[in-house]
């Protein structure tokens, strides 16, 4: 019997180390007296590097070691040169994480020539939030549905000809036959809203945030109509508004949508380079799942007014892994709508 004890005890304490043992190895692990530089992929001041710049004010005190964490500007071809520089030359001990467009995957498999880097080998650590596009038009305009767009003519303002807001409008007119009469050139979202409520154009497409942040009075005093967002699923603040997935009418138009849509779901995410140890990136996942349930982070981004709906680094990852699984001739026929 004691023999028999001894050994039930000692295959307890086995199973126990195997279960156990990585998250030891990884708990061990400790970035004290280190600096972790995360770089942006925009210029100072930008949305984005607000955005970026939360992260590196927060995480650092959820790393064991607490390191400190040093953010670093990074600007040029649409945050691509970051991203390049991350994949190819940022240290891969831990010490380097970076903050880049969510559009990486989608231009990858468009053949954007910016790009010098594999979206899926990146390892992810997180999402900040997501980003929300919607299509709105001015309550004057006799656009107030998708269906109405579909019949009649109107004119709706963007910027660049590459700009979100010029292809998605584009998109819309070649798959789907909406009539949008697309008035290109404005300088920005700022620029397009004023066009909107002065009645040069009819309406816009931008995102939700800052529409319920910084044109309270649209919602409120409804000036507006919105016609589809571009998600994958509905937005919790717009759950009678379709997505641009739900107007496919194919399986094939089906994923072509998803294929935009899902840079609105990978949205506002860091990440590290490729190669650097899987205990690492797990230790940083949890750091940044802990940071989004901090109250001071919390605090921060409610003074900062930003809109978060965090996502773990393993979700984030498989959904970057299925857009780059998208069929060829889905690719194909995404590049003809760019076109």
């Amino acid at each position: 019997m004691i023999r028999k004890s001894v050994f039930v005890a000692v295959l307890a304490c086995a199973m126990a180390v195997l279960a156990h043992g990585p998250v030891a190895a990884e708990a061990q692990q400790s970035f004290a007296g280190r600096t972790i530089t995360l770089t942006i992929g925009y210029g100072p001041g930008s949305g984005n590097d607000i955005y970026g710049r939360l992260i590196a004010r927060h995480i650092g005190k959820h790393i064991p070691g607490q390191p400190n964490v040093v953010p670093q500007n990074m600007p040029g071809a649409g945050s691509f040169k970051a991203a390049n520089y991350l994949f190819q030359a940022a240290p891969k001990d831990g010490t380097s994480l970076g903050y880049i467009s969510q559009t990486a995957a989608t231009e990858e498999l468009l053949g954007s020539p910016a790009i010098q880097f594999k979206t899926a080998q990146f390892n992810w650590i997180g999402r900040i939030g997501s980003y929300n596009n919607i299509t709105i038009f001015w309550h004057t305009s006799r656009i107030k549905t998708i269906a109405d767009a579909l019949k009649l003519e109107a004119t709706i303002g963007a910027t660049g000809v590459g700009s979100a807001v010029y292809i998605y409008p584009n998109m819309m007119n070649k798959i789907l036959g909406t009539k949008f009469k697309i008035v290109s050139g404005y300088q920005g979202t700022a620029q397009t809203s004023l066009a909107m409520e002065r009645g040069e154009v009819e309406g816009v497409t931008m995102g939700w945030f800052p529409v319920k942040t910084n044109k309270r009075d649209w919602v409120k005093q409804k000036k507006i109509n919105v016609l589809v967002q571009f998600l994958t699923k509905r937005h919790p603040d717009l759950p009678d508004v379709p997505t641009i997935v739900e107007l496919a009418r194919t399986p094939e138009e089906k994923q072509l949508f998803s294929l935009f849509a899902n840079d609105g779901e990978v949205g506002k995410a860091i990440l590290m380079p490729p190669g650097v140890p899987p205990a690492t990136v797990a230790m940083l996942r949890r750091a940044f799942d802990a940071m989004t349930k901090d109250r001071d982070y919390i605090a921060d981004t409610d003074k900062l007014q930003l809109e978060v709906d965090s996502m773990p680094g393993e979700r984030l990852q498989k959904m970057i892994a299925g857009v780059m699984a998208t069929p060829r001739a889905v690719v194909e026929r995404a590049k003809s709508v760019l076109k």
